[in-house]
């Protein structure tokens, strides 16, 4: 099984957006996994291209789109549905009969996609109008009408019961690309501060992101963790020392670290952004090892409720600490002109984003694989960095939340119980009845 991979051509010109090819497709009718594989590839791309999709964004499209899948399939075989385990997702619509499967997928995500990206640009716009043409009519060639319009039709209800679900959640809407138009800062020498001189970015991304209706996660604040240590400028502190490993460790870094740090980078509107670099992970193994639809489904519901519960976490506690970032006491007490390899994003630091939503990551896709789950990452292949390959998805996680030390962008607490923060996120998730 082999997904089409989506060439992406940079047009030199001002103003131009980037080029979002739908391919060929193969003279035989593609199958339900290639249909879905054929769509989470330009949904990568779209994430890549719409503004307004930073990290908790896109990590919240991916885990619809996912659980619409997993319903699709789920009445299609008989399999355990999400609801009533899914906070607020209440029963689907039925199945009216037989169904083909291919119509089937290709309708949920057709429709899931088109709402969930409707505010991307205009190439875009005709990429998914592209993909939903040309796929839906290879997928309906040689069809019986009556099994095709029930299909779609079906596949189309679930997508709308989905996203309806989606609109009360606390996080449809994104203004200011996330950036709340007021805001005051927390004014402590500990508190976080702007690292960057755009206007846009003087107040912190998504300060309310941990207000947004989990998917996994239950009770009053589940998946907290320990406190950083006391923030002090004394430096016989722990504070300080953390810091000090951060500015030493970006003083010597190997060339392989400089490059761990870029591959795990994931800048928005640079790349799928954390969490489509998870996916993009699951996607190849899936296309290698030719996933049956079944579990396909599954692992991607999981993991976009994964990633989506880690960050929703992972937000909330980031404004409860409200930790400046390395760069700003770097240069405040030990190098003023101090630069880390790496941008440092606009919100505050504690704990580490990539770090929470790679331990949920790796944690649920090792309950799924196995802890010695060997497999290549290609995902940055096309922009020009090298695959790496791993011996386990825990492996790929701690490289990913250490990739942020070298980046300049995290002290090591964060990194640390970052990770057994996503791990305790993935506990709620491995819990779920599906298959």
């Amino acid at each position: 099984m082999e997904p089409f991979h989506l060439n992406r051509r940079f047009l030199l010109l001002a103003g131009v957006a980037l080029a979002l090819p739908v391919p060929a497709f193969a003279a035989d009718r593609p199958s339900p996994e290639v249909v879905v594989l054929q769509w989470y590839r330009l949904i990568l791309e779209l994430i890549r291209h719409t503004a307004t999709y930073s990290p908790p964004v896109a990590s919240r499209a991916f885990a619809y789109l996912g659980v619409a899948l997993w319903e699709a399939v789920a009445q299609s075989r008989g399999l355990t549905s999400l609801a009533g385990q899914a906070n607020g997702l209440a029963p689907l619509p039925q199945l009216p009969g037989a169904v083909d499967e291919a119509v089937l997928v290709h309708a949920t995500l057709s429709a899931a996609t088109a709402t969930l990206f409707a505010n991307t640009g205009p190439t875009g716009q005709r990429a998914m109008t592209a993909m939903t043409e040309k796929l839906g009519a290879k997928v309906t060639e040689g069809l019986d009408a009556v099994l095709t319009a029930d299909s779609s039709a079906q596949g189309a209800a679930i997508a709308t019961h989905i996203l309806a679900w989606a609109e009360s959640d606390g996080g449809a809407k994104v203004e200011n690309l996330g950036f709340p138009m007021d805001w005051t800062l927390g004014g402590k020498p500990s508190s976080w501060v702007p690292t960057n001189t755009a206007d846009l970015q003087q107040a912190p991304l998504l300060p309310g992101w941990g207000d947004v209706r989990p998917f996994a996660l239950t009770g009053e604040l589940p998946c907290g963790l320990d406190p950083h240590p006391d923030y002090s400028e004394d430096p016989a502190s722990a504070f300080y020392a953390e810091a000090v490993e951060v500015y030493e460790t970006t003083k010597t870094l190997t060339d392989g670290q400089k490059l761990i740090a870029r591959f795990w980078s994931d800048d928005p509107m640079l790349s799928p952004t954390p969490p489509g670099h998870w996916i993009s992970i699951l996607s190849e193994i899936a296309a290698r090892d030719a996933l049956p639809l079944d579990r396909l489904a599954d692992a991607l519901a999981r993991l976009g409720m994964a990633v989506a519960d880690a960050f929703i976490v992972c937000w909330r506690v980031k404004f409860e600490y409200d930790l400046l970032r390395p760069i700003t006491y770097i240069r405040r007490l030990i190098d003023p002109k101090w630069e880390p390899l790496l941008n440092t994003p606009p919100f505050p630091e504690y704990p580490s984003g990539h770090s929470t939503q790679s331990g949920a990551a790796y944690a649920v896709l090792e309950a799924i694989f196995g802890s010695d789950f060997a497999f290549n990452d290609a995902t940055h292949e096309a922009d020009g960095l090298p695959v790496r390959s791993f011996p386990s998805f825990k492996a790929a996680a701690e490289e990913a939340a250490i990739s942020r030390l070298y980046g300049g962008i995290h002290f090591r607490a964060a990194i640390d119980n970052g990770i057994a923060q996503g791990e305790c996120v993935a506990d709620f998730i491995n819990r779920m009845k599906t298959l």
